[in-house]
């Protein structure tokens, strides 16, 4: 039975991002899971190890669900969940030059790639956004 590898990537509704801030953020967490890995010293290669689970994901349909947290607090629990269960975490610190008036922020927080069976325990439960 072939599993399913998926990303989960929480965004924090309580800060009330404009939906292209929100698009931004989810794709930096996204590409973060990769480019947090680099191991390259030349800036024109990228270099990373990759687990089973994110090559499958890497050459498979990118499955990514996208789901609200209404917190700091919330997101910074889950992250600590994950982190506990060996799932990567790749949060994303906005460094506030468009919204949130200069400060640094955490807006949202990429889980995996990892098999469903590992994630959804840790995520299932949570609003779609």
């Amino acid at each position: 039975m072939e599993h399913t590898v998926k990303q989960v990537i929480f965004v924090r509704k309580d800060l009330h991002m404009r939906l292209g801030k929100i698009a931004a953020q989810v794709a930096h967490a996204s590409m973060e899971f990769l480019l947090g890995k680099n191991s390259s010293k030349n800036e024109k290669i990228i270099a990373v190890e990759l687990t089973e689970d994110e090559v499958a994901w890497c050459s498979g349909l990118f499955t990514k669900i996208v789901c609200y947290c209404n917190s700091q607090e919330e997101l910074e629990q889950l992250m600590l969940q994950a982190d506990s269960k060996r799932i990567q975490i790749s949060p994303i610190w906005d460094a506030g030059l468009t919204e949130f008036n200069g400060v640094k922020t955490l807006t949202c927080c990429a889980f995996g790639p990892c098999k469903a069976e590992y994630i959804d325990p840790l995520t299932g439960h949570l609003k779609l956004a």
